[in-house]
């Protein structure tokens, strides 16, 4: 996203980095918070320096970096208390296990620490540590008194770690963390709801080795279920081949063909209040599926022939179902988009239908920007290039007030605007 069209364009922000591996990727933080217009603060905890230099950071930052209470020189020029009343939000990027229970406490034995109890700004803490420490029941507890005072959570991601384990506690990726950034605080706005997405490409096979499929990487989709979650909904991702780790508190239903994927889709049907088509999915797939991988024929020139069939039309079924939730479309069109998106929406009985133009290729598919039309029976609103994240959070904006009405008759306490 350009930098004038950010929300955090101009934006001071104290960046507070503690003593955890993550730590190295703390420029790559600078780096994305100052692409977006913010002018940015690092402070480091007291052994961050263990795993960042300071200098790396001063240089993509602008500052000199801040990591001692009693530093003369920086406290006769921005002292503590005017660093913590400079920023007007805070990131603190890894946050380790110890770092959590020292907030908890209202521990004020450093320069971050301190920072964080004089200020007003709001506080974003992104969890990094062993899989088995973040799943220790002292951390769970400090996480949630963390969010009890204000302080909020992102992530972390599951996956493999720098100790070789794999699970939850892998702080979110830079980008991903300047995302959430502009998401700001967490809203109610889809509180009590069930969003169900589905994301990313299917596999249909041909024999072992090969198979039917498409670009799509699932960003979207996944851009939208942290959306949704980030709006107070439970959320169920229905995730294809290759899509990237999402929030644990997400439910995610990893699938990988068409027919996999329909059928996660009915079985939640019930349960969803607003479902969510972002899936590529194959129109089409092999009758037969070999065991054994087709070996070449030998003979110069020779064809192969493949049979496909049509695969289960997952949005038309959804939306035929007698307990239909709110129904949600995406189309991916080249050419005569805006006709064929109205087209389909009608014919496929979709409460609304969100148009990609993926001709081109700045947009959609491999790329982390997206603009999109959201056609609904009672108009259309354009959504100009910005980031998918961007793109995401004003979808679940739009269809929220847009469908308002409805949303509030299937879960009247549950919408607030």
């Amino acid at each position: 996203m350009h930098e004038s069209t950010s929300p955090l364009n101009g934006k001071h922000i104290l960046l507070g980095v503690t003593a955890g591996i993550a730590a190295y990727k703390a420029p790559l933080i600078v780096r994305a918070l100052t692409a977006r217009g913010a002018e940015v603060q690092v402070v480091l905890s007291a052994n961050a320096h263990r795993f960042v230099a300071p200098t790396a950071l001063q240089a993509v930052s602008g500052r000199p970096v801040r990591q001692d209470l009693w530093d003369e020189d920086a406290e006769a020029a921005m002292g503590h208390i005017e660093l913590a009343r400079w920023a007007e939000l805070i990131l603190i990027a890894p946050a380790t296990a110890n770092t959590l229970a020292r907030l908890v406490q209202g521990m004020s034995d450093d320069l971050l620490t301190t920072l964080c109890l004089a200020t007003s700004a709001p506080t974003y803490v992104a969890p990094s540590m062993n899989q088995q420490m973040y799943q220790h029941p002292a951390t769970q507890t400090n996480l949630r008194q963390a969010a009890g005072l204000g302080y909020h959570i992102i992530g972390p991601d599951s996956g493999e770690q720098a100790c070789g384990e794999d699970g939850p506690g892998r702080m979110t990726e830079p980008e991903a963390l300047v995302d959430a950034l502009e998401r700001g605080t967490p809203t109610d706005r889809l509180a009590g709801m069930h969003v169900t997405i589905t994301a990313g490409p299917t596999i249909e096979a041909i024999d072992p080795v090969r198979f039917i499929s498409n670009h799509s990487s699932g960003l979207q989709g996944l851009c939208l279920a942290h959306s949704a979650l980030n709006a107070g909904a439970s959320v169920t991702l229905i995730a294809g081949p290759g899509v990237s780790a999402c929030n644990p508190e997400i439910q995610r239903i990893d699938v990988t063909s068409a027919q996999e994927m329909h059928d996660a889709s009915m079985a939640n049907v019930p349960d969803t209040d607003i479902f969510i088509g972002v899936a590529a999915v194959a129109d089409y797939r092999p009758a037969f599926s070999v065991e054994q991988k087709m070996k070449r024929s030998g003979k110069a020139g020779a064809g192969l022939t493949v049979e496909l069939v049509e695969n289960p039309d997952i949005i038309r079924a959804v939306a035929a179902d007698p307990k239909r939730p709110l129904v949600i479309g995406f189309a991916a069109e080249t050419n005569n988009a805006l006709a064929h998106a109205r087209e389909k929406r009608i014919k496929k009985n979709l409460d609304a239908i969100v148009l990609n133009d993926v001709s081109d290729p700045s947009i959609g598919f491999n790329s982390k920007q997206n603009a999109a039309t959201l056609i609904y029976e009672a108009g259309e609103v354009v959504l100009p290039k910005q980031s998918k994240q961007q793109l995401a959070d004003t979808l679940i904006t739009q269809i929220s007030e847009i469908f308002a009405t409805k949303l509030a008759g299937t879960k009247p306490e549950s919408v607030t605007k």
